[in-house]
């Protein structure tokens, strides 16, 4: 009787083969938001007062003549102007800077 009662409850528990959909991976989807890096006005480019020049991590390009750092490192025109980039030194130092129009 024991083993009857058994054969019932697993007859009624059991589901077909392949009913359920499938979960899906759950090793993707982690992914960051892109930052928007780089250059934003090359050399010869007439840019105003507040534009920026470069988003970077770290000072890539260092700031130069009319050209403020903000606290992320991005690069801005402190004057309206033209945009001059210059390679110094022997460590190949990128200096940016902004010729005022």
């Amino acid at each position: 009787m024991h083993r009857t009662a058994n054969r019932c409850h697993r007859r009624l528990r059991r589901t077909g083969n392949g009913t359920e959909k499938g979960g899906g991976s759950t090793r993707n989807g982690r992914d960051s938001q892109p930052k928007m890096l780089g250059v934003k006005a090359f050399g010869g480019e007439l840019i105003t007062a507040g534009s920026i020049i470069v988003r970077q991590r770290g000072t890539k390009f260092h700031p130069g003549t009319n050209v403020g750092v903000g606290k992320d490192h991005t690069l801005f025109a402190l004057v309206d102007g033209h945009v001059s980039f210059k390679v110094q030194g022997s460590l190949n130092k990128h200096t940016v800077n902004v010729i005022p129009a």
